[in-house]
C-alpha cells in the first residue's frame, strides 16, 4: 500500500488528485488482471507465475465462443464449414505427427472452427482451441493451399500457447507500468514548477512505452514463430508451399499495407514484405515450389458461395446475375466460369428469383459435368434452390438420402420433413450426433425430424442438446426440465430408456451451469 502522506510539501491539491489517480490505476488493474486469489482459484497465473493452465484457457475460450454463438453474424453453413473443416482436420493430423499438438492440448481444447459472416479478410485464433474464420477470407483465397497457410498459422498460435503466454507476459509487465506511473506522479507532486510536472509525465510515459515495446516485440516473435511452424504444418499436411507466399501477398493487398519501411518497430506483426520474403525463401527448397497453383472448379464455387453469403447487397447480387451473360464470362477459363455461374445462381436464389436460379444452376451442372467435386457442389446448390422454392420433392430427387456427408444429410433431412417422410433420415442424423455431439445444427435438424414423427420427448431432448452444443447451459437446463415434466405427466408415450438419458443429461448440464456461474462470479470479484 502506498503511503502518499509521506510526500513533503506537496503542491496544493496534488495529493488528493494523486490519490484519486492511484485509485483509478488500481481499478484499471482489477479490470486488466483478475485478482490474485481468484486467478489462483481458477488455475490462472499470478504475477511471476507460469503460463495459464490448459483448463483455464479452455474456460476462457468457452466464454468467448458462447458470445460468438449468440451473434447474428455467426454462420453455420454446411457447405462452407465442410470445406474449412476438411483443411482444418488435415492440419491437426499433421500437427500431431510433428509433435506440435500435444496429447494434453488435443484432449482439453475444443478444436472448433467458428465461421463469421464478415467481408473482412481475416481469421483469428481464440483461447482454448477455437478459431474464427470470416467469409471474407474464404472469398479471396485462390486455393486450398492458401487457406491452409492461414489456418496453419492460426493453429500454431494455439498449439504454441501464444495466448496464455501473452496473458502471462501482460501480468509480469503490469508492475513495471505501475511503478513508472507512480514515479512520474511522485515527481510531479514534489515539484512546484511546470518543468517538474513535464518530467514526471515523461517518466510515466517512458515506463509505459518501454513495457508496451516489450509486448510488441513479444508479439512479433510470436508471429514469426507461427509463420515458421504453420508453414511446416501445412506442407506436412500435403499443401503446396507456394500457397504461403501467395496468401501473404493477398493479405498485403487486402489490408492496404503498402510497406514503405517506416516505423517497423511500432508494429506488432513483422512487416508483410518480410513475411512474404521469408515464405518465398522457405518455399524455394520444396520440390515443385516454382509451379503456379491453378484455380480449380470446386474451390472457385466455394469462394463464390462465401461472397454471396457475406450479404454484399441487392445491387451487387444483380451484377453477379448479369455477369454470366457477358463477353467477359465467355472468355473466362472453365473454373472461373463455374464460380461465376455458382455466384449467379445463389444470388438469384437469395433474391427469390427461382426461375433464373434454376436456369443458372442447370448451366452450372452442365459446366461441371466430368468434375466430381464441382458436380457435387452444383447438385447440392440445385437442391438448395428447390427447397427455397418450396419444391421439396424435386430437391429430394437431386439428393442421395444414403450419403453420410454433413451437407447432403442436412439437406436430405429438410426435404424429408417437407415431404412428410422423416423416418429414413432419423437414423443417419442420430448416428452423426453420436460422433459429433457439438453439432448444434444437426441436433436441431434431428429435433425437427422427431417432431415430424410425433415424438415430442425426443424432439425436446434434441433441442436441449443443441443448446449444450452452443454452450447455452441455461436454455439447455430449461429444455431438459421440460422433457422431464412431459415424461412425468404421462400424456405422451414414454420410452424409459430415453427418459433415463434425459435425467442423466439434466444432472450433467445442471452441474455445468453451476460451474459456469461460479466462474463468472469469480471473474466479477
Amino acid at each position: 500500500m502506498l503511503r502518499l502522506t509521506s510526500i513533503s510539501s506537496p503542491k496544493r491539491g496534488v495529493v488528493p488528485a494523486l490519490r484519486a489517480l492511484c485509485a483509478t490505476v488500481l481499478i484499471a488493474c482489477q479490470v486488466v488482471m483478475p485478482p490474485l486469489a481468484a486467478a489462483q482459484a481458477q488455475g490462472l497465473p499470478g504475477l511471476g507465475d507460469g503460463e495459464m493452465t490448459a483448463s483455464a484457457e479452455r474456460h476462457l475460450g468457452d466464454s468467448i465462443a458462447r458470445q460468438i454463438y449468440r451473434d447474428n453474424d455467426y454462420l453455420d453453413d454446411p457447405v462452407l464449414v465442410e470445406y474449412i473443416n476438411d483443411i482444418w482436420q488435415k492440419l491437426l493430423a499433421a500437427a500431431r505427427v510433428r509433435g506440435e499438438l500435444t496429447p494434453e492440448l488435443d484432449e482439453r481444447f475444443a478444436w472448433t472452427i467458428l465461421l463469421g459472416r464478415d467481408r473482412d479478410v481475416n481469421a483469428f485464433a481464440l483461447p482454448g482451441g477455437y478459431m474464427g474464420v470470416n467469409t471474407g477470407l474464404i472469398a479471396v483465397v485462390g486455393s486450398r493451399d492458401e487457406m491452409a497457410t492461414v489456418l496453419g498459422h492460426e493453429l500454431s498460435h494455439i498449439t504454441q500457447r501464444h495466448i496464455s503466454r501473452m496473458i502471462s507476459r501482460d501480468a509480469r509487465n503490469m508492475p513495471v507500468m505501475l511503478a513508472a506511473m507512480v514515479l512520474g506522479m511522485l515527481a510531479a507532486a514534489k515539484s512546484n514548477s511546470r518543468s517538474g510536472a513535464d518530467i514526471g509525465q515523461a517518466v510515466a510515459m517512458g515506463g509505459q512505452a518501454a513495457a508496451m515495446q516489450g509486448q510488441l516485440n513479444f508479439s512479433r516473435d510470436m508471429e514469426r514463430e507461427a509463420d515458421r511452424i504453420g508453414f511446416s504444418v501445412m506442407t506436412q499436411a500435403g499443401y503446396a508451399p507456394q500457397g504461403a507466399a501467395a496468401m501473404f501477398e493477398k493479405l498485403q493487398y487486402a489490408s492496404r499495407l503498402n510497406d514503405n519501411g517506416s516505423y517497423p518497430y511500432l508494429r506488432s506483426h513483422p512487416l508483410t514484405t518480410e513475411r512474404i520474403a521469408d515464405m518465398q525463401g522457405r518455399a524455394q527448397f520444396k520440390p515443385g515450389a516454382d509451379a503456379a497453383i491453378p484455380l480449380v472448379m470446386d474451390h472457385a464455387m466455394i469462394a463464390s458461395r462465401a461472397r454471396v453469403l457475406s450479404r454484399p447487397g441487392v445491387d451487387v447480387l444483380r451484377v453477379w446475375i448479369q455477369s454470366v451473360n457477358t463477353g467477359e464470362f465467355a472468355k473466362a477459363p472453365p473454373a472461373q466460369q463455374a464460380g461465376m455461374l455458382y455466384a449467379a445462381a445463389l444470388s438469384a436464389n437469395s433474391l427469390k428469383d427461382f426461375g433464373a436460379a434454376r436456369d443458372m444452376a442447370a448451366r452450372l451442372r452442365e459446366r461441371t459435368a466430368g468434375n466430381a467435386p464441382a458436380a457435387r457442389l452444383a447438385r447440392l446448390l440445385s437442391a438448395e434452390i428447390e427447397l427455397s422454392a418450396a419444391q421439396p420433392a424435386r430437391a429430394a430427387a437431386l439428393l442421395d438420402a444414403k450419403a453420410r456427408d454433413r451437407p447432403e444429410m442436412l439437406l436430405s433431412a429438410q426435404a424429408a420433413v417437407a415431404t412428410r417422410n422423416p423416418a429414413p433420415m432419423v437414423a443417419p442424423l442420430r448416428d452423426w450426433v453420436a460422433t459429433h455431439p457439438r453439432d448444434a445444427t444437426a441436433w436441431r435438424t434431428l429435433g425437427t425430424l422427431y417432431n415430424a414423427q410425433d415424438e415430442p420427448l425426443r424432439a425436446i431432448r434434441a433441442d436441449a442438446e443443441a443448446n449444450v452444443a452452443i454452450l447455452d447451459y441455461v436454455a439447455a437446463r430449461d429444455r431438459f426440465k421440460a422433457a422431464q415434466d412431459l415424461a412425468r405427466q404421462g400424456t405422451v408415450p414414454v420410452d424409459h430408456y430415453e427418459a433415463s438419458i434425459i435425467d442423466t443429461r439434466a444432472r450433467e448440464v445442471d452441474q455445468q451451469l453451476r460451474e459456469q456461474m461460479a466462474e463468472e462470479k469469480k471473474a466479477q470479484r
